[in-house]
This record gives C-alpha cells, sequence and structure tokens, in this order.
C-alpha cells in the first residue's frame, strides 16, 4: 500500500470518529483510542526511502525482541556488513565466465548496493562510503600482483575510478528521476538548487574519505596521475589558467611536482567528469595540501595534445603518439577522434583506430564506456551503398579493422570490456579469437557432463547472451531512470536496438553448431571426395610435409571415416586459399586424423606437436576448434594416457615433486587439509593422448606480444582442461610450464592448488569453513584471522601472505577463484547454513551471552549482545554473498523453496545452550540470511529483471511458513528459532523490502498477519497488514477496532 493510499484512508476514518454519532456513543468503542491508532499506523508507511525509521521500528517488536539491534549500524562501526561489496569486486575481477549484465548492471540494477543499504537501514552516505572502500581495497591488494596472464592495475583502476562512478549515477539518477521533469530540458544547475539524499551522501562520502588515509596511496603506475589531479585543485583555487584562459587543458610534466595526490583526487575527478559533483569540492578542508596561491611545478606553457585535435589539427605521426599515451578527458575530445575514424583517410582512420585502443581505452576512466562504444561500432563498418556482388566490403577495411582487434586483444582490455559488457585471415583470426576470449570460450564440455548434475544457471552460450543483449535493448529507455540516463550517452553514434539472432551470422551459427556437436558425440563420417575431404588433404599436407617427403603415409580419424591420405597432396597452398570458416569446418577431421596417427605410431608426438602449431601458425582461429576437440576427446575417455618421460612427451620430472608440494602449502594456509599425494608421483606421470598433445603444444610458443593474444585463449582451456582430469594431471601440466616460465610460478601453482576442490567436495567445505572461521575471528590465536573481517577473509594482496617459502592467499581468495569449478554447487547452501549455525552457537559462547530469568538481560548487558548481533549479521551476510556468487539466481531460489523449509522440518537435536539464547540468535540470522539472499537475487523493489521471479518464489516461502503457523507442517527446529526466524523475516521484509509484500498473495498476508497475532505480535501484524496494499486495508481496519476493543 502506497503511504499516500493509508493517509486518504486515515483522514476519512478520523473524519469517522470525530463527527459519527454512533462511534462517538459507542459502548464498545473509544473513538480517542481509535483515533491514535489509525494515526499512530499511518507512521508506519511514512518512510523515507521506503524504510521505517529505526526507533519506530523497535516499537514495533514484541517485549523482549532483540531485532532492532540489527538496524543500529551508523557510520564505519558496522563496516564489515558491507563485505559482500568486497567479494563481489573480487569475484569479477575473476573473468573466467562471461557475464550476462555489466558490473555496473550488477551493482545497482541487480540491487547489490540497494540491498544492502535497505537490510542493513543505512543511509546513502554509508552505502557510497562503504562502496568507495571496497574499491580502494580492491585496487590496494593489487600492490602485491601475482606475475601471470591475468589482469593488472588498469583494470583494478577501472573498476574504482569508471564502474564505481557509474553505479553511484545511476543509483542517483533512479532518486533523481522521480521528480525532475523529463520533458523539460534541466538546467544545470538545478541539482544546487535540489538535491537529492543519494547527491549528498555522495558528498559526505567523498568528504569523509580523506580519513582513510592508508587506502589512498596510489599505485607507482598512476602516481603522475594523481599528482596532475591534485595540481588541478590548486589551479583551480588559484585561478591559474593557460594562454586560452582555461585551466581545463593545460600540460602538465609527469611529475607535477609540488603537488602531492592521492587517490580521493583521482575518485573526486572522476565524480566531477560525470557531473556527480562540481568543482566546489575543489574547496574542501584538507582536499588541497600546502599553500593555494603557488604555482605547481611542472605546468608548461603549452595546452594539451587534445586541445591542439578540438581546435582542428591533423593527425600527424607525433600528435598521435602523444594521443595514444595521453587518454582523453571528455567526451567530446573522443568524438572528434571517431569522426576522423568514420570520414578521414585510409591513413587518418589507422591513426584514429590506435589513439582509440590507447589510453583513453586504458585509463580514460571518465569516458571508458563510451570508447568501447565507439570501437565496438566501428567494428561493424556499414557497406556502402553502391556496392554489389558477393565482394565483401569489409576487405578494404582490414588494415583498419587489425588496428582495432589487436588494440583491444591485451588481458587487461578484454577485461574492461568483460565490466563494461558492450558486445585477410589474420585480421579473422584476431576477431574470432577475441570473441571466444570474450565469451570465456575456455570451460570445455567436461564441466557439464562430468558432475552428477547440470551447472547451476544458464550457460553462456552466445544464444543466451545476444537474448539477454535483445531483452535488455527492448526494455532500456521506458522509465525516467533510462531516460535520464541517455543524456550521459554519445549523440553521434546511433546505437542499434533491433535485436539480434545467432541466425544473422549464418557461418558462426554452423561454427557453434559443429561445436556442440563435437562435445556431444565423435565425428561423423567424412565422405570421401567432398570439399571438406579436399580441405583436410590440404591441410595434413601443409602441416606434415616434413614427415611425407619419406614417403606416402596414411592418416585415418578414430571417428571410422575413410582414409585420409596426404601422399597425393604435392602443394596445398594454392588449395588453402578459401574462406576462413571452411578451414575451421575441416578442422577437426584434422585434429582426428592427426591424434589418430599419433596414437597408432605413425606420428610421433614431436611432429604432432610441430603439425598443431603450423596449423594455428596458419590460421589461429583453429586453436578455439583445438580447445574443443581435445576437451571433447578427453572427455570421451577414449584415447590412452602416454608416459611423459622426456622421450616420445616432455617430461615433469625435474619439479613435479616441488609442485606437488607447494600446492599442498597453499591448501594448508587456508586450513585445508587435503589428502596425501603419491608418492611415485613421478612414475604416475601421464597424461591422457588429447591433453598431452594440447599442453605440448602451448609450450612450443614463445612468450612475446605478438603471441599473448592466442596463449589468453588456450592457457585457460589448458587450465580447466587439466584440473579436471584425474590426479596428478593438473601437477604435470604446471609442472611442465613451470619449466618454460619460471617467473610465472606462483601463479601457475596457486592455479594447480585450485584443482583439488573440483575432485574433492569435503575440501570445499574445508574453504568455506576457514572462510567463516577467519572473517568472524572464531580462531584468534591464528595469525591470518586474528582481526577477522575483510581483511582476514580477502587478505591484502597475493604476495603480502608469505609462508612456508611460498605466497599463499587468502581462503576467501582462493574460494573466489575455485568456486566456478564446483561439479555440484547445489550442496553448498545446506553446508552454508550448517556453518553459519555452528558460527552463531560459537559467537554467543565467545561473547559469553546468557539469558536471565526475566528474559530481559543477557550476559554483561547491552554491550556484548550488541557486538554478538554485529557478528551474526556479518555471519549472515558471508553466507548469502557466498550462496549468491557460488550459484547466483537459481542456488538462492533453491536456498528459500528447499534448503530453509528442509532445515526447518528436521530434527536437529542440540541442546537448549547459554538459557535460549543460542536458539533465538540462530532464528535471527536465518532471518537475516534469506531476506540478503533474497535481495541480492531478486533487489529490493522490481527494477531487477529477475525481480519478476519472485512472486512465485516467496508467496511458497511464506506458503511453507504460514502452514507451518497453522500447524499443517510438523517442524522439528527449536521453537525459539522458529518464532525468531519468522519475527525476524517478516520484520526485515516490513521495514527493508516493502515491494516485496505487495506482491504476495492477499490470503497468505491475512492468514500470517492472523498467527502473528496469536504469537501476541499485534503491531508486527498490523505493520505487515498496512504494507500489504489495498486488499489488506480491511483486515488492517479490522485490527484496529478489536485493538480499540481492547483497550
Amino acid at each position: 500500500m502506497k503511504p499516500t493510499h493509508w493517509e486518504d484512508f486515515s483522514q476519512r476514518f478520523s473524519v469517522l470518529t470525530t463527527k459519527s454519532l454512533v462511534v462517538r456513543n459507542s459502548k464498545h468503542i473509544n473513538p480517542e483510542a481509535l483515533t491514535y491508532l489509525a494515526s499512530h499506523t499511518s507512521k508506519f508507511l511514512e518512510r523515507e526511502s521506503k524504510t521505517i525509521p529505526r526507533g519506530e521500528f523497535h516499537a514495533l517488536l514484541s517485549s523482549g525482541s532483540i531485532l532492532a539491534l540489527t538496524s543500529q549500524h551508523h557510520g564505519t562501526s558496522g563496516s564489515a556488513l558491507w563485505l559482500p561489496i568486497d567479494l563481489f569486486f573480487e569475484d569479477i575481477m575473476d573473468g573466467t565466465q562471461a557475464a550476462a549484465a555489466s558490473a555496473v548492471e550488477n551493482l545497482t540494477g541487480a540491487s547489490l548496493v540497494k540491498a544492502l543499504q535497505a537490510v542493513n537501514s543505512t543511509t546513502w552516505h554509508d552505502a557510497f562510503l562503504a562502496l568507495w572502500l571496497a574499491a580502494l581495497r580492491l585496487v590496494q591488494r593489487e600492490r602485491y600482483p601475482i606475475e601471470g596472464p591475468v589482469p593488472r592495475t588498469d583494470t583494478f583502476l577501472c573498476v574504482l575510478l569508471s564502474v564505481t562512478p557509474l553505479a553511484v549515477a545511476n543509483i542517483i539518477e533512479e532518486e533523481e528521476s522521480q521528480w525532475i521533469d523529463q520533458s523539460a530540458s534541466s538546467p544545470s544547475n538545478q541539482w544546487k538548487e535540489k538535491k537529492g539524499k543519494c547527491r549528498q551522501g555522495l558528498v559526505n562520502s567523498l568528504q569523509q574519505l580523506g580519513d582513510y588515509e592508508s587506502l589512498l596511496t596510489p599505485p607507482i603506475s598512476v602516481q603522475s596521475v594523481a599528482n596532475q589531479a591534485a595540481a588541478k585543485a590548486v589551479m583551480f583555487i588559484s585561478g591559474i589558467t593557460n594562454g586560452s584562459g582555461s585551466y581545463e587543458n593545460t600540460s602538465m610534466n609527469e611529475s607535477a611536482s609540488g603537488c602531492s595526490g592521492n587517490m580521493r583526487h583521482l575518485v573526486v575527478e572522476a565524480c566531477i567528469s560525470r557531473n556527480l559533483l562540481d568543482t566546489s569540492a575543489y574547496l574542501w578542508p584538507g582536499f588541497v595540501n600546502g599553500g593555494t596561491n603557488q604555482v605547481p611545478q611542472g605546468i608548461a606553457g603549452n595546452v594539451s595534445c587534445w586541445s591542439l585535435v578540438m581546435k582542428g589539427s591533423s593527425l600527424t605521426p607525433s600528435l598521435t603518439n602523444s594521443l595514444i599515451t595521453t587518454p582523453a578527458s571528455s567526451l567530446a575530445e573522443i568524438e572528434k577522434i571517431y569522426e576522423v575514424a568514420t570520414t578521414g583517410s585510409e591513413d587518418e582512420k589507422i591513426a584514429a583506430a590506435s589513439i582509440l585502443c590507447g589510453a583513453s581505452l586504458f585509463r580514460g576512466w571518465s569516458i571508458q564506456e563510451h570508447v568501447i562504444i565507439f570501437i565496438v561500432t566501428l567494428l561493424s563498418p556499414q557497406a556502402p551503398a553502391n556496392i554489389s556482388g558477393s565482394y565483401s566490403h569489409l576487405i578494404n577495411c582490414a588494415p583498419f579493422l587489425n588496428v582495432l582487434l589487436v588494440g583491444i586483444s591485451p588481458v587487461d582490455c578484454v577485461q574492461i570490456f568483460s565490466l563494461h559488457v558492450i558486445s585477410s585471415h589474420a585480421v579473422f583470426s584476431t576477431a574470432f579469437i577475441l570473441l571466444l576470449r570474450l565469451w570465456r570460450f575456455d570451460h570445455p564440455p567436461l564441466d557439464y557432463v562430468l558432475g552428477d548434475v547440470p551447472p547451476v544457471g544458464p550457460q553462456s552460450s552466445p544464444e543466451y547472451l545476444l537474448l539477454v543483449r535483445n531483452c535488455r535493448l527492448e526494455c532500456f529507455g521506458k522509465s525516467p531512470k533510462d531516460r535520464m540516463a541517455r543524456r550521459r550517452f554519445s549523440k553521434v553514434v546511433d546505437i542499434s536496438v533491433d535485436p539480434i539472432f545467432m541466425d544473422s551470422f549464418p557461418r558462426l551459427k554452423q561454427w557453434y553448431r559443429q561445436h556442440q556437436e563435437c562435445m556431444a558425440s565423435i565425428l561423423s563420417e567424412l565422405k570421401t571426395g567432398s570439399p571438406v575431404h579436399h580441405i583436410v588433404d590440404s591441410l595434413l599436407s601443409m602441416m606434415f610435409k616434413k614427415t611425407n617427403k619419406g614417403g606416402s603415409q596414411s592418416l585415418t580419424p578414430s571417428s571410422g571415416s575413410s582414409s585420409l591420405s596426404t601422399s597425393g597432396v604435392d602443394d596445398s597452398s594454392d588449395q588453402l586459399k578459401i574462406p576462413a570458416w571452411d578451414i575451421l569446418e575441416a578442422a577437426p577431421f584434422v585434429l582426428d586424423a592427426a591424434l589418430t596417427a599419433c596414437a597408432h605410431g605413425s606420428l610421433s608426438p614431436r611432429e604432432l606437436a610441430t603439425g598443431l602449431k603450423t596449423l594455428a601458425d596458419f590460421l589461429p582461429a583453429t586453436l578455439g576448434t583445438m580447445v574443443s576437440y581435445f576437451s571433447s576427446e578427453v572427455t570421451r575417455g577414449l584415447w590412452k594416457p602416454v608416459s611423459m618421460n622426456g622421450t616420445d612427451w616432455p617430461s615433469p620430472a625435474a619439479n613435479l615433486a616441488s609442485v606437488e608440494q607447494q600446492i599442498e602449502l597453499i591448501l594448508a594456509a587456508t586450513g585445508v587439509d587435503v589428502p596425501r599425494l603419491p608418492a611415485d608421483g613421478i612414475s604416475a606421470a601421464t597424461l591422457p593422448l588429447p591433453l598431452a598433445a594440447l599442453v605440448s603444444l602451448t609450450i612450443t610458443y614463445k612468450l612475446e606480444k605478438a603471441t599473448e593474444r592466442f596463449l589468453v585463449l588456450v592457457g585457460p582451456a589448458l587450465d580447466a582442461l587439466a584440473a579436471a582430469c584425474p590426479w596428478p594431471c593438473m601437477p604435470i601440466v604446471t609442472s611442465l610450464w613451470t619449466q618454460k616460465v619460471k617467473r610465472w610460478s606462483d601463479f601457475l601453482i596457486f592455479s594447480a592448488s585450485r584443482t583439488v576442490f573440483h575432485h574433492n567436495s569435503d575440501a570445499v567445505i574445508q574453504l568455506l569453513r576457514s572462510c567463516f572461521t577467519c572473517t568472524l575471528s572464531l580462531t584468534p590465536t591464528s595469525q591470518l584471522c586474528s582481526y577477522g573481517g575483510v581483511g582476514a577473509l580477502l587478505g591484502h594482496g597475493f604476495g603480502s601472505l608469505y609462508s612456508g617459502g611460498i605466497s599463499t592467499a587468502a581462503p576467501g581468495i582462493l574460494y573466489i577463484k575455485v568456486h566456478r569449478s564446483i561439479r555440484d554447487v547445489m550442496f553448498l547452501t545446506e553446508e552454508i547454513l550448517s556453518l553459519l549455525m555452528f558460527s552463531v552457537k560459537s559467537i554467543a559462547t565467545t561473547e559469553k551471552l546468557k539469558k536471565t530469568k526475566d528474559g530481559l538481560r543477557y550476559g554483561v548487558g547491552q554491550v556484548s549482545l550488541s557486538q554478538a548481533m554485529t557478528r551474526v549479521k556479518l555471519a549472515a551476510s558471508l553466507g548469502a554473498s557466498l550462496v549468491w556468487i557460488s550459484g547466483g539466481l537459481n542456488l538462492v531460489q533453491a536456498l528459500i523453496k528447499e534448503t530453509l523449509p528442509s532445515w526447518f522440518i528436521s530434527v536437529h537435536g542440540e541442546e537448549d545452550e547459554l538459557g535460549g539464547m543460542v536458539p533465538m540468535l540462530r532464528g535471527y540470522a536465518l532471518a537475516y540470511f534469506a531476506i540478503l539472499s533474497s535481495a541480492f537475487a531478486w533487489g529490493v523493489d522490481s527494477s531487477s529483471p529477475a525481480s519478476k521471479r519472485r512472486p512465485r518464489v516467496l508467496w511458497l516461502h511464506l506458503e511453507f511458513v504460514v502452514s507451518a503457523l497453522e500447524g499443517k507442517i510438523s517442524l522439528g527446529c527449536d521453537w525459539a528459532t522458529w518464532q525468531a526466524y519468522v519475527t525476524g523475516f517478516v520484520s526485515l521484509m516490513v521495514q527493508c523490502t516493502p515491494a516485496w509484500v505487495l506482491e504476495v498473495d492477499v490470503e497468505v498476508i491475512k492468514r500470517l498477519s492472523k498467527s502473528l497475532r496469536q504469537w501476541n505480535e499485534q503491531d508486527l501484524a498490523l505493520a505487515l497488514l498496512c504494507a500489504g496494499g489495498l486488499g489488506t486495508m480491511g483486515t488492517a481496519t479490522e485490527l484496529i477496532v478489536e485493538t480499540c476493543h481492547q483497550l
């Protein structure tokens, strides 16, 4: 029910009580009490930001209830309760799965921040401060980077300075769109006239951010950028300008000495550039250090290179180089380059493409999403109107497209694209491999067939991702919030909102179908004399030309197709001047023939590896087919293992024992006790033939920039495939690669340590237990867990923990890296629930809580109780985060529909310890756990697409609750736990997620309210009815009248 509805009802009700003679002369109704109750009830609905004031909500609770304490977290005293944001940031940095939505949307649209703000009942000041601190902690953990093919500082800074400001902008726009008239253009100073609570909360949070000096030290690579941001503030305050009278585009040297900048200067600049703040932020006390009347050293007299572009200067080589290394500072500047890329000469277009893929993409934080849109748009050039025939206009664009594709291929760039989620043979291969990397193609079919149950959640297939894209674009722009957000978009690009399907890409669809068939079954028979057969012959001849000099050789695929002879092909180069898609279609048959020949002794392992490398060099796009084919063949298990003995195949003997020992140490440091590895690990050094072929291929590559984009596709696939194979396949692969690249040893061994969790569910449970233990500081004697909180869970960077001569990882970091490798995640809800219940008991024991006879005093007093409740909320928050991260929406729904009801029905047989405090705390922990998990998955309002699933699941759960209250279902849990859960769940739902109540069946609400009244929870029952909408207004009135009779 909206507040206006109840206000109208209350006014009419007040008139009735004061004017009606029947009411005033009634012997059964007290008019004064009736008026008081009606007005008192209306206060429940007079919420700001849909939240009942804490003091009022406390009055709703029954005598002795402690739920109100769960809302009392102001400022940073409850900072640990924002831990889910830290976990979310680390999870999106993992980058092993294609995201259907951007990180910005997952932060705001899927309601992570909004859910925490609502359920924790905090101000937006506290919420934004927690968001900034989590992003800063993410950057600080990168101070100890692990050497390897992983995202670096640029990606972490993207989260802090691009993703986070965009998330804040979305939240602010959602609030301001409710009162800004979209039909009229809003003056730029309107925000000054009327600031919403969100925008003011942002200002307050950034002012307070200066108190966290330990998090504000910039990484070395951006110290000069921070100094320049500080110098810009000094220039503004001092009134210093360049020759044109502006301080915006003044060129500075790298150091900008005399101005010591920090991360807050960069954050504030990011917010100012997005119109979230104005330049009055430069005047905040303490924002600028030292005097403001001195010119910062390092300011040059000339204007910046981007100012020259805006003045119409041509893109000379020297200017182009400057623009590549200097990020643009405004959308107008990058639009100018986009204009050159679309209308300039061929040389200018290539120069513009290089600029777009330069510093503006990696460190143009204020315009990063626009640069991505421009690049994606340029990758799909429109066909000229006068083109005819089958000739593709893309051929003429090949040099230009190649510059773009190579420019966005680095690891950091692909991850930045993923965070924002904007979706010649050499050019084709680069584009195809980049597509596969963005799709996160590295997960082999083993992920889908070896587990006891299929993975939870939709697989990130191209069809699914396109479907999500179409749905989101169809809905976008219809709400005031969307129309306000569109103001940020560039006007020079017309983004198509027409639906796109796989049918739009017939050859890609054909390849993808072949990929799926390859995973599902062995190759079909290849007809002799067919076009594909001729291509296969030519490819085999090219791959094994040196081998064939000794005579005729027959390579027969294991699928049973006809023999493919390479003896009659003299020159394959002319025959392979065909479309790349045709070569990809033939590639599986080529690989099958080559692998079969090696298994039968017709090809040596060295010749096989050389031939595969030849094929990959000829068409690097075939690496995707190699991943698909070899992974599928390992899955089928039809190939005999080969001995990695150093004679036929490379040997891991030199360091295999050391690798296995270090894996054990890494796991032991996080509290995971793994089974002992085989003592004769070296003698057991065998790999399935397809896996041996793939690893032999990868170690033939040189680590250089030109081949990086190929290795970062095959590398993760090799890692996932080896992890899914029996032990010790992964240590063998790791040993071979550490021999090749010693500086990657920490990264490779850490990656290998994740294998045990793929095979051993008990190891997963041990790791989860370590996460709870460290976060809640339940083992204070442990060096890792002594302080608890975010620092204990996620650590302070990979290299900050050093044990037994190796770098180890905090338990939370390790879990983030392994949870996608768990075959069956469905068991996690039960295990996390059990760990939560165990943690609550440990918390109550350590806080020495004991309920006294009067039921109102606890242990040493309210301080211990408040501390206990804070830790209980932290435990529930951690549990909710782990469920959501591990399985997403489907796992959360399984928790609400199945796991929780089963737990309440089951008999747990635990004694009533500490005077009943443990059962009660468990009930409140479960309520918070359930509400927060659901809020992560569904959102607190109806803005998230996932919210459409909420009514059905919520109805099922509340139907279970009501049926149990009515005695239709027998419960096995402690009654105090059940009572605390029900009152806690309903209270949090009414207070924090009132939109949910409106979606529940009216009859269920009435039945639930009736049961609450039987528990003497009159006020909570009334609050539930008030939130239930017009359908429950009559029942609410009856309850008021009934209460009047009692008075």
